[in-house]
């Protein structure tokens, strides 16, 4: 698949994931989700779902380590700044031929190019929030994240 694939296949996505609101109540759902996998399937990460910038969940699973919190606060930046996800701002900087903190002359102490930011985004708001997952690979963060919006999303609307 090309980059441009990836990339319009992405933005496509998150048009997908919109939801008709978002508060606690689904944040923790999200959570929850994510959770419920990560142990039924042994899943050594970390997790966070954030509402404008504030942290309603978060979850270390066992075999995740300090490190992946950091990670999740690095992703969460590129999510709040770009308001889409950190994968897709990755692409978009691989697209122009440049490091995504290169392009945008971000600080590497806080941001990071790697999957596992996914953009909450809710109807006639944009994004307000985030979903994190940090211990898998960047795309196996990515899709778990994007999983979860999902699943939450077909008992909201």
């Amino acid at each position: 698949m090309s980059l441009e694939d990836k990339i319009a296949g992405l933005k496509s996505e998150q048009q997908e994931l919109i939801l008709p609101y978002f508060n606690e109540s689904v944040a923790w759902r999200i959570g929850c989700y994510i959770q419920a996998r990560a142990e039924a399937d042994n899943l050594p990460i970390a997790i966070e779902v954030s509402k404008a910038g504030h942290r309603i969940f978060y979850c270390a699973m066992p075999g995740s380590n300090p490190d992946n919190a950091e990670w999740i606060r690095k992703k969460r930046n590129v999510v709040e700044r770009f308001h889409t996800s950190s994968l897709l701002m990755t692409y978009i900087a691989e697209q122009s031929g440049r490091p995504l903190l290169e392009k945008f002359n971000l600080p590497a102490c806080d941001y990071v190019a790697s999957g596992g930011g996914v953009a909450v985004m809710v109807e006639n708001c944009g994004c307000i929030g985030a979903v994190m997952v940090s211990g898998l690979t960047q795309y196996e963060d990515h899709d778990l994240g994007v999983e979860a919006i999902r699943a939450v999303r077909q008992e909201l609307v």
